[in-house]
Parts: structure tokens; sequence; C-alpha cells
């Protein structure tokens, strides 16, 4: 009996302190349900956790041990029907990487600030010389006859207008320069005759007369010599219709040729044509008047300038291009007929927001680029582009002006994103765009607890 009473005092002193601590809990709302279907005793034991690095989960508050962050309080999704403001913090971070300065030049990774400025789209095409057309000629013969004498006896040589290129003996042509003498006398005889019928009848012969020799080809300088010497010229001189290179020569001395037959083909090539071919997506952004750069192997270095003077309204079903003419100044010929050139025409696209390529990141579907937002914090950002160049890219929309993206070093970075679940490829619930609701959705990865990672 005595030893009941001694195990009943204790017992009765437990008790006491038990329903104490219960009615204190109650007091303070510990045995509430907080929506979710969990008391609040079942959420004593708070976890933390990095937001760049989600595997990483400690008991108690501290840094990251991969990037020094500060950890944040790790919330479970399943139990809340809605997301807290460190719910969304955390949903909202799960994009973003963080790299140490360490790691950022490890990762090669370098940023630039995205600035406005002028943008010029550039059209690349090929192209060959050609001889301008409009300064071609023909040296023919005005009269039948024998080339005594040639004064050009090779292609490519230099002829000037004001220089005789051969000397033509024609039976014809001396008999016209004699009956030329012969009305020339006899207009001095009849000027003295008081019968003004008689007089006027010596200029119409001279006039009838030299309308002949200068049908043969002879100028008014040589029929003025002719009248002055007062005897036929045996060989008359023949003259290129303008200076240039002899491109063609279709006449030996001493061989016999017919009126109209061509005895030299001349050039001027001071000026050339270059026609070039552009593709069907091309040329319609092209205008007569466009500067067109002209540059050749045989002149590295060096370019030529020259303008669109005409558009073929054609195109050529083999190649599928349409050619465009380009007329330019070919100063020293450095620029040779038939020769293979490079044309660029650059076309100016106004003022707009331009990055180097290598900052956009195209999965096919979407653009992508990373903006740094805070030291050594990267964002991913959906963004709209233009026009391309070689080495630049036009930014339509995603990226202001100012904002630091990454140019190298945006492939790791986006590696780093997928490592801790970011997701590389889908950012839009960072950009505020829509997932595809057709696309399965991935079931989450399992965390790794890394509580005993030492870095």
């Amino acid at each position: 009996m005595a030893l009941n009473k001694k195990m009943a005092i204790p017992l009765f002193v437990a008790l006491l302190v038990a329903a104490i601590a219960a009615g204190w809990l109650y007091k303070n709302n510990w045995f509430k349900d907080d929506g979710g279907g969990h008391s609040k005793l079942e959420h004593k034991v708070q976890l933390w956790t990095c937001s760049m690095h989600p595997f990483i989960i400690k008991d108690k508050p501290g840094t990251c041990p991969i990037c020094g962050m500060e950890l944040i309080k790790k919330i479970d999704n399943a139990a809340s029907g809605e997301q807290s403001a460190e719910q969304k913090q955390q949903a909202d971070m799960l994009g973003h990487v963080s790299l140490s300065p360490t790691q950022r030049v490890m990762a090669n990774v370098a940023t630039v600030a995205a600035q406005q400025s002028v943008m010029n789209k550039e059209i690349n095409a090929v192209g060959i010389v050609q001889y301008d057309q409009t300064r071609q000629a023909k040296v023919t013969a005005w009269i039948a006859g024998r080339v005594d004498k040639l004064h050009v006896n090779a292609v490519g040589m230099y002829v000037s207008k004001d220089k005789p290129v051969a000397e033509l003996y024609s039976p014809d042509l001396l008999a016209t320069q004699q009956e030329y003498l012969l009305a020339v006398k006899s207009r001095d005889q009849l000027k003295s005759s008081p019968i003004p019928a008689i007089s006027g009848n010596g200029d119409g012969l001279v006039a009838s007369a030299r309308q002949r020799l200068m049908l043969f080809g002879v100028k008014e300088g040589q029929i003025a010599e002719l009248e002055k010497a007062g005897k036929p010229n045996i060989r008359l001189p023949i003259y290129t219709p303008q200076s240039g290179v002899v491109i063609e020569k279709m006449v030996q001395q001493g061989q016999y040729v017919n009126v109209g037959e061509v005895l030299f083909n001349v050039a001027d090539l001071s000026r050339v044509w270059v026609e070039i071919e552009l593709y069907e997506n091309e040329f319609s952004s092209i205008r007569i008047g466009q500067r067109v750069e002209i540059r050749s192997q045989s002149f590295p270095g060096k370019a030529f300038s020259g303008k669109i003077a005409f558009i073929y309204p054609f195109l050529d079903p083999k190649t599928r291009t349409v050619k465009a003419r380009v007329e330019m100044p070919n100063p020293g010929v450095k620029l040779k007929p038939d020769m293979f050139v490079n044309a660029i025409i650059k076309l100016p696209l106004g003022s707009s927001i331009v990055l180097p390529v290598t900052a956009v990141m195209d999965s096919g579907k979407r653009q992508t680029v990373w903006v740094e937002t805070a030291p050594g914090m990267f964002e991913p950002r959906d963004v709209q582009v233009g026009e391309r160049t070689d080495d630049k890219i036009q930014i339509l929309s995603g990226v202001k002006v100012g904002e630091k993206v990454a140019v190298s070093g945006a492939y790791l970075i986006d590696s780093e994103s997928q490592l801790k679940g970011g997701g590389g490829e889908d950012h839009s619930r960072h950009t505020g765009g829509k997932p595809d609701e057709k696309k399965p959705q991935t079931p989450a990865k399992p965390k790794l607890n890394m509580d005993d990672m030492k870095m």
C-alpha cells in the first residue's frame, strides 16, 4: 500500500505537467489545421536551401557552399495549395544562374551593354566584269580598196581618235579627189562670169564633189589639205571613232576590203560594267542608284565603288538569279573584262539594339539571351531577332538599352541552369510567356542531400 502511494505521487505530477503543456500549446494554436491538413507540429523542423542550387539542403541558416549566397527557407510546395511570397521568390529564382568570379573566369563568361546603333544589312554577290557597251566602236571601211599600211598591228594596243589606224588605197577615192580639184578650179574660173547663172554653177559643183568625199569617209580637215595641196592623196588615212584599246583585229596589210567591212573593234576601258547575280530573296531590296563595293582577288585590300544602273527584267532559270548591272570607273584599267569579282551591297536598317551573334541562343523555337541582372546573377530572356550579319544581330524586343548581356559562355550558363532544374530551353515562366499546354510536363527530379559536401 505504501508502494502504491510512492508511485501515485510522481505519476500525478507528470500528468499535471502534461496537462499544463497541452493547454499552453492549444492556447498558441499549435493544434489548429494550417489549411493543408497538417498541424504546426508537423512543420516544427525548418529546412534551408539555396535559390541557385536547390539540391543544397541545410537544417539551419547560413551560406551556400557553392556560390556563397544566403540560404532561404525551404517550403514544401505540396503542403500548401497557395504559394507564399517565399515560394514565389524561390520559383522565380529557379531559372537564374549565379556564378562566382572564379566560375566566370573558368567559363570564359563576358558581357556587353546593349546599345542602340545603326545596323547595315549586307548582300554578298558574285559578278563578272564586262565591257561598257556604250563605249565600244568598230572601225569600218567606207570605201572598197586595198589596205596599204597598218598603224596598229596587234590586239591590246591603245589607239587615239586623232591618229590614223590604217591607210587605204582606192581608185574610186582617187577619182573623186580629182573631180573635187577640177570643181574647185572651175569655180574659180566661173566666178568672173557676168552671168549669175554661170557663176553660181561653180559652187554647186564643188559642193557635190565635197559631199562624195565625205561619204567615202574623208574628213573636213583632209578636204582642206587636199584643196591646199592641189593634188590627190593616193592613200586615205582611216581613223577610229573613239579612243580605246583594240580588242579585235580583222585585217592584214595588203588585204582588199569592201565597203562596210570591219577592220578593228575598239573598247574604252576607262569605265566598265559589272554584272552581279542576286538570288530571288535578295533582289527585292535592290534599287537603281544604290552604291556597290567591288572587290577582286587580284587586288586584295583594295575596294572599287560603283552604282547600280540597271536591273534586268528576267530571271535565269538555271541559276535562279536576277542580274543587275553596276557601272563604275576603272582607273588604271585594273579591272579586266571577264574577271570574277565579289560585290557587297550595304542596306541601312535604321537604329535598333544590336548584339553580337554569339549572345543569342537559337533553339529553333525561340531565341534566348542571358542578362546579368546583378553582379554574378544571370537571367534568361526570350528575344525577338531581326536581320543578321556575319557577327551582329538585330534585337527587336526582349532586351533594354544598358542591360548587360552575356556574349561568351552563354551555353555554359544554360547548361548550369539545366543541371539545377531551371530548364535551359523553356524560359517562358521567366519572361511572361505561356508554356505549351500540349507538351507533357517533366516530372520533378529528386533532390540530393548534399549536407556533407565540402567545397
